[in-house]
């Protein structure tokens, strides 16, 4: 039995852990944390009832045994396929680390990308695409190359096609590049961990650098925290004078990046214009607007268009 499985394998703890979700949904977190232990006698190595067992207790104000829980999921999952580090980072037990989880990512948006675009679109009022396409318009030109950096489910390409010769498509998930796929506008759909080295990353294993006239990263940039494996990425990928439109969460006057309740990352305007001229973009417009919902609120990001200095 793999340890990061949701299934415990066991057919009375999972009835226990489905009938734990249900007290939570209807409120009652501490009942939950009850029947959830119940279920973790039976099965004591299922790393996800660990992690949802930290989860009620976090909810029901039992922090010491939330944190018991969460490292114990990391002890039986150390690639942490559930975000339990985050977790602690949030209840100040660990310093917030610098990149999430690869494998939490990539189980994230693999789980969420059947419903991942009615979900963001109709529920959570997700405008970054459209947004982020007109400002990449305003700027009256066209490309021969554009990369897409965390295409997900290809939200963003349809948009900007009219405008590139050639568009390609990197992301983390293989079930988004499988949607991304359906919408027959890519060239190239390819996975890539932004969170690796430049080497690592998997972008650069069949074509050159410095290729790309146009590069875009729509709302991926929360899921990272240090922005500078990317910045390199974008860097190296980007030809003389190519633009680099993308997104992230405003984290507001606090400076960096800060770990948001959402287990995303929020980035400050002048962590993002240090790493621009460190790697040599120029700013040329950049606008806070609302990019989607959250729990009824509206959640502020900034949008930016940069231009490498030839």
């Amino acid at each position: 039995m793999q340890q990061g499985q949701l299934s415990s394998g066991d057919v009375i703890a999972d009835r226990r852990a489905d009938y734990a979700k249900m007290l939570d949904e209807s409120g009652d977190a501490a009942a939950a944390a009850e029947l959830m232990d119940q279920a973790l006698e039976l099965t004591p190595h299922w790393a996800a009832g660990w992690f949802r067992l930290g989860e009620y207790r976090q909810k029901a104000g039992e922090r010491s045994s939330a944190v018991k829980a969460y490292r114990r999921a990391i002890e039986l999952d150390p690639q942490d396929i559930f975000g339990a580090s985050l977790k602690l980072a949030l209840l100040d037990e660990t310093p917030v680390p610098a990149l999430p989880p690869s494998r939490y990512v990539e189980r994230l948006f693999d789980d969420y990308a059947s419903r991942f675009e009615a979900s963001l679109i109709e529920k959570l009022e997700y405008s970054v695409p459209e947004k982020l396409a007109d400002m990449i318009a305003k700027g009256g030109r066209t490309y021969e190359l554009a990369v897409d950096l965390g295409c997900g489910t290809g939200l963003l390409g349809p948009k900007i096609k009219p405008l590139v010769a050639q568009l390609e498509g990197f992301d983390l998930s293989h079930n988004m590049l499988a949607k991304a796929a359906e919408k027959s506008v890519y060239d190239h759909l390819a996975q890539a961990d932004l969170s690796r080295s430049l080497q690592e990353s998997g972008i650069f294993d069949n074509a050159g650098r410095a290729r790309a006239d146009l590069i875009t990263a729509a709302d991926v940039l929360m899921y990272l925290g240090d922005l500078k494996a990317v910045f390199e990425i974008v860097a190296s990928l980007a030809a003389d004078s190519a633009d680099f439109a993308f997104s992230v969460e405003d984290a507001g006057s606090q400076d960096g990046f800060r770990l948001a309740q959402s287990l995303r990352y929020a980035h400050s305007e002048a962590y993002v214009r240090s790493l621009c001229d460190s790697y040599g973009f120029h700013i040329v417009q950049h606008d806070r607007t609302v990019i989607r919902k959250d729990g009824g609120k509206s959640i502020i990001g900034i949008l930016f268009l940069a231009r490498k200095v030839a």
